[in-house]
C-alpha cells in the first residue's frame, strides 16, 4: 500500500474542506496543491476530487439541515412563505446552472491552470476590499428569507464568476450581496444555499462522465482502484467531511463580527507566491 499517496489525498480532502466554503476558491487551491504535491492526473484523481466535494456539501447540509426541512417541508405542504423562498431559491441557481451546463468544458480546458488562477485570485480580492469598503455599510436586507426576487436573481447572476477557477463562489456571492443591498450573513447563508444545488448537480454531472468513461475503457469503476486508492477515498471523504463541518460553523460566526479583508490580503499574497514559483523559481 502506498502510504505516500495516500497521504497526499488526504492532504487534497482537508485542503477542500477548508477552503470550500471561505471566500479563497477551493478549486484554485487544489489546483494548486496537487501541482505541489506532483498528483497523478489520472481518472482516479478526477473522480476522487469530485467525491471529496460531494461530502464537503454533505458537511453543509448537515448543518443547515433543519433550515433546509423547513422549507422544503413547507413547500410540499403548500405553505406561502416557503414556496416564495424556494421559487427564490430556484430563480437564483438559473444563470450558474445555464453557464455551467453551457461552458463546462471550455472552463476546463482553458482556465483549470495556475495562471488563471492567480487572475482570479488577484481581481477576487480588488473586489472584495472595494465592494466591502463602499457597499457592506449600504446593505440592510436581513435575514436571508427575506431577499427579494430581484436580488435572490442579483446573488445568482454573480454567482456566475465562481465558475472561474480562484474566484471563489462564497466570495463571488457575499459580493453580489452587497451589491443587492443583503447584509454578510444573509449572504452568506443564501450563499450555502445555492452552493447545495449547484455543486451537488455539477458533481453528479463529473462523477457520471467519469462512470462512462470508465465503461467505454471496458472497466468497473471500482476496477480502476487500487488498494492505496481505496484507503485514499474512504480517509479524503471523512477528512473532507468533518473539516468542513468545522469551518462552515466557524465561519459564519466570524461573519457576525469581522471583515472580510484579511481574506483579500491572502488572496494577493496567494497569488504573489504562485507567480514567484511559476516565473522565477522555474524559471531558474
Amino acid at each position: 500500500m502506498d502510504l505516500s499517496y495516500i497521504l497526499k489525498a488526504a492532504l487534497l480532502a482537508i485542503v477542500e474542506g477548508l477552503t470550500e466554503f471561505l471566500p479563497v476558491s477551493s478549486t484554485g487551491h487544489l489546483i494548486v496543491a496537487a501541482d505541489l504535491l506532483k498528483m497523478p492526473q489520472d481518472a482516479f484523481y478526477q473522480m476522487y476530487m469530485i467525491v471529496i466535494q460531494l461530502f464537503a456539501i454533505l458537511a453543509v447540509i448537515v448543518l443547515f439541515f433543519h433550515r433546509l426541512w423547513r422549507q422544503i417541508s413547507g413547500f410540499f405542504r403548500f405553505e406561502k412563505s416557503a414556496w416564495t423562498f424556494v421559487s427564490k431559491w430556484v430563480l437564483a441557481t438559473i444563470p450558474a446552472g445555464l453557464m455551467g451546463l453551457f461552458f463546462n468544458d471550455w472552463i476546463e480546458a482553458h482556465l483549470m491552470r495556475v495562471p488563471t488562477v492567480m487572475a482570479a485570485l488577484v481581481l477576487g480580492a480588488i473586489l472584495l476590499i472595494v465592494l466591502e469598503r463602499w457597499l457592506r455599510p449600504l446593505a440592510y436586507r436581513e435575514p436571508m428569507e427575506s431577499i427579494s426576487y430581484a436580488q435572490a436573481l442579483g446573488i445568482g447572476c454573480f454567482q456566475c464568476l465562481a465558475l472561474w477557477p480562484g474566484f471563489s463562489r462564497s466570495a463571488s456571492t457575499i459580493m453580489g450581496g452587497w451589491v443587492c443591498r443583503v447584509k454578510t450573513r444573509a449572504a452568506a447563508d443564501f450563499s450555502f444555499f445555492l452552493a447545495m444545488p449547484i455543486m451537488v448537480l455539477a458533481s453528479i454531472y463529473s462523477l457520471y462522465k467519469y462512470l462512462v468513461s470508465a465503461k467505454s475503457a471496458g472497466l468497473a469503476a471500482v476496477a480502476v482502484m487500487n488498494r492505496s486508492q481505496v484507503f485514499a477515498l474512504i480517509i479524503g471523504c471523512l477528512l473532507s467531511f468533518i473539516v468542513a463541518l468545522v469551518v462552515v460553523d466557524k465561519f459564519l460566526n466570524f461573519l457576525k463580527r469581522h471583515s472580510l479583508r484579511g481574506f483579500a490580503y491572502y488572496r494577493i499574497l496567494l497569488a504573489i507566491l504562485l507567480g514567484l514559483r511559476l516565473f522565477v523559481f522555474k524559471a531558474a
